[in-house]
């Protein structure tokens, strides 16, 4: 038996437990929680300070941790693969041999074992690594950014910057494995992936439409304010100058109760404006999440969104933006209800939400189509010119629209009462005659109303 009988396996397995060591790091770094981290300074536990460096900057010392491991790894399979070929010849059932035993080592004693421990017990091999991680990432120096660097360069495509290694795609992946071994449920791992696709909406996507926006002029006086924020069940509103794209401030429904209270005649003699708050304004353009953090940190509800020519391109509020992450979000005035209703007088409530062409077939009427309209709220809108609010009254085709009150959180018009207003469109459609569909209520038609503080 020669010296190198023994020191190749006995190497071997020192680099193998090594491997387990920056595995065991590499899952405790990635899991440790910053809020413990901030405990651990207060408390001057031992690691604490160079763990603090490590969370502060995980790319430069998880590469450190993953160029010993996968450099661990490879020597220990060279060095086996040296020692068998050395006794047992160069044969390829030797080479299999060894091939099969460090596959089978590498996958439980680097790939489970160790991370299972460091996931467990995050918080302590976490404090004892990253001195040493910190350490080892002064004496490498640039050596995994110079490795970055070279992957990129003979990688098609743009590369990443601090590596690929642990990427989104990842992430998202472990929540779906997640899912499939019932650590989580369905609608968490939703929540997350929601949580992920957050940074790659803007606020085009989840703000309300210009069209839905109930604004108030800034000359009038706080009795029509008032009225008006009554009726539109809204708290908030904009307040514009010469046109909706002039919005000047916001008129909180709170400010106007308080002045109203404490002076009555301020009713009818102030304005608007003079209780108007400054309004925030942010283009459309803007990524959600750097969006909320900023409504956050400024204590902002509702922030007047702007398109690239400067004009008011809708409303956001922290509502919307949540409802990207949990789903739409409802209350005890979302119920269900009819579609199609027929009133003792003759004349039916129906859904906002109900298609032009079904209220066309209902009172046997011709409606003109309109690519811009597709629901009979939305036809109420376009004969009013403004977004309706309860008890607002239009005439199309013959039919008279009247807006009822409002339901739900996003406080829209939910139902509008319709009658015929000629002899030639008194008969109406008897709801025997209508498709089982129209009576049965459609909630996701609500999934676009206009949140309660616009």
């Amino acid at each position: 038996m020669t010296p190198g009988d023994v020191l190749l396996p006995g190497a071997a397995v020192v680099l193998i437990v090594l491997a387990g060591m920056c595995a065991a790091a590499d899952a405790a770094l990635s899991r440790v929680s910053r809020v413990h981290v901030d405990d651990y300074l207060r408390d001057h536990r031992r690691g604490a300070v160079a763990l603090r460096r490590v969370i502060a900057e995980p790319p430069r010392y998880l590469n450190v941790v993953l160029l010993l491991r996968v450099a661990a790894e490879t020597t220990a399979a060279v060095m086996v693969a040296a020692w068998a070929i050395g006794r047992y010849g160069r044969t390829w059932d030797t080479v299999l041999v060894t091939a099969a035993i460090m596959i089978v080592v590498s996958y439980v004693v680097v790939g489970v074992a160790p991370r299972t421990l460091g996931r467990q017990h995050a918080d302590g091999v976490a404090l004892a690594a990253a001195p040493v991680v910190t350490r080892l990432a002064g004496v490498l120096g640039p050596l995994p950014r110079l490795l970055i660097a070279l992957g990129n360069a003979v990688t098609p495509g743009q590369g990443f910057r601090d590596g690929p290694f642990t990427s989104e795609a990842e992430l998202r992946d472990m929540v779906d494995l997640a899912e499939a071994s019932k650590v989580i449920q369905s609608d968490e791992r939703q929540m997350i992936h929601s949580v992920f696709e957050l940074g790659n909406t803007i606020v085009r996507e989840v703000m309300v439409p210009r069209t839905d926006i109930v604004f108030i002029e800034r000359g009038k006086t706080l009795r029509q304010a008032m009225s008006l924020a009554l009726r539109s069940g809204f708290s908030r509103l904009p307040v514009v100058g010469e046109n909706e794209d002039d919005v000047v401030g916001i008129i909180y429904l709170r400010d106007l109760t308080s002045r109203i209270y404490d002076h009555r005649e301020s009713e009818s003699t102030e304005r608007v404006e003079s209780l108007m708050r400054p309004a925030t304004f942010v283009p459309d353009s803007l990524p959600v999440d750097v969006l909320l953090r900023d409504m956050q940190a400024e204590r902002i509800h509702l922030v007047v969104v702007a398109d690239e020519y400067g004009g008011t391109a809708g409303l956001a509020t922290i509502e919307d933006i949540l409802e990207e992450i949990v789903g739409e979000i409802t209350d005890e005035h979302d119920r269900e209800g009819p579609r199609v209703e027929e009133l003792p007088d003759g004349s039916m409530r129906v859904t906002a939400r109900l298609p032009v062409d079904e209220l066309a077939e209902l009172f046997d009427v011709e409606i003109e189509e309109d690519d811009d309209v597709d629901t009979v709220g939305g036809l109420l809108a376009q004969a009013l010119g403004r977004v309706p609010i309860p008890g607002a009254t239009a005439t199309v085709a013959g039919l008279e629209l009247v807006a009822e009150g409002a339901r739900g959180r996003r406080n829209r018009v939910a139902t509008v009462v319709v009658r015929a207003t000629s002899a030639a469109h008194t008969t109406a459609r008897a709801l025997a005659d209508l498709e089982p569909p129209l009576a049965v209520v459609d909630e996701n038609a609500r999934d676009q109303e206009q949140p309660a503080d616009a």
